[in-house]
C-alpha cells in the first residue's frame, strides 16, 4: 500500500511498552503525531535514531507534538528497551498480528519480519502532511522532521 501526502492516515490502535492501548486518531484535534517505524529494538541503528529524538525531546514531545514509536517487537521487549535507554516517550508493539500497522503504512518487509525505517508526519486533523522511508540499514535525520513539523 502507499499512502499519499494529503490523504487521511490510517488509525490504529496498539499496545505501548506498558501493555496500554494507545490509538492514533486519540490525538486528532489536540497533537501532531510522528510516527517512526523502526526495525528492531536494541540493535545499533535503531537505539540511535530513537535516543536521538529521546535527546531532541523539546522538538518531538511538546504540547503540539507527540511521537509513536513502532516495531514489531513484543511490548515486554519495548518495556525492557525503554528503560534501557531512558526513552520516555510511547514505544508501540506492532507484534501481532505481526507487522498488521506496518503493513498499512507500506513499510513492512515480509521476507524479514519487521519494518523498515519509515516516519510518518501526520497533523492534528489526522492528515498525512511528510513521509520518508527508508531502507533498514539507512538512518533517518531528525533535522529533516523538524524541518517538516515547523512547515505545519
Amino acid at each position: 500500500m502507499s499512502l499519499e501526502i494529503g490523504q487521511p492516515a490510517p488509525d490504529f490502535t496498539l499496545n505501548n511498552q506498558y501493555g496500554a492501548p494507545v490509538t492514533l486518531s486519540s490525538y486528532r484535534g489536540e497533537k501532531n503525531v510522528v510516527v517512526v517505524f523502526y526495525p528492531k529494538a536494541f540493535t545499533g541503528t535503531c537505539t540511535g535514531e530513537l535516543c536521538a529524538i529521546r535527546d531532541e525531546k523539546e522538538h518531538f514531545e511538546t504540547d503540539d507534538t507527540v511521537v509513536l514509536a513502532v516495531s514489531t517487537d513484543t511490548d515486554a521487549t519495548l518495556k525492557a528497551f525503554a528503560a534501557s535507554e531512558g526513552l520516555e516517550y510511547q514505544l508501540l508493539s506492532d507484534h501481532w498480528p505481526h507487522g498488521a500497522v506496518a503493513q498499512e503504512y507500506g513499510v513492512f518487509l515480509p521476507e524479514r519480519g519487521f519494518a523498515t525505517r519509515g516516519t510518518f508526519i501526520i497533523d492534528k486533523d489526522g492528515i498525512l502532511r511528510w513521509s520518508v522511508v527508508n531502507a533498514p540499514g539507512d538512518a533517518r535525520d531528525t533535522a529533516d522532521y523538524r524541518e517538516a513539523l515547523a512547515a505545519l
